[in-house]
């Protein structure tokens, strides 16, 4: 499993004059069945993207596609982890 967390280092006008090409590229990766849950960090200095992945080669290959990356419009730090306790069972199902 890993986590990419985006750190804007545009303006909040530049980022969102890619939010549309953004949404579209998680929700193609949704179908695809490689994101688990997304969303901007609090204060919009950035996102956090939870995602499965057979390496972090894979991680970075996903990540290299997103609309904010290509165009320069964030930074990424993809943290690798084993998850090990869930609050619900079914959250078991991305491990497989």
């Amino acid at each position: 499993m890993f986590i990419a967390i985006l750190t804007y280092k545009k303006p909040l006008s530049e980022v969102d004059r890619f939010i549309a090409a953004h949404r579209e590229y998680l929700v193609r990766h949704y179908a695809a069945g490689d994101f688990i849950f997304s969303g901007p960090q609090t204060s919009r200095v950035g996102g956090v993207i939870m995602m499965k992945a057979d390496s972090r080669e894979a991680a970075e290959t996903i990540i290299a596609e997103d609309p904010f990356r290509v165009n320069g419009i964030a930074d990424y730090q993809i943290v690798e982890f084993t998850p090990t306790m869930f609050v619900a069972e079914e959250l078991k199902t991305f491990l497989l």
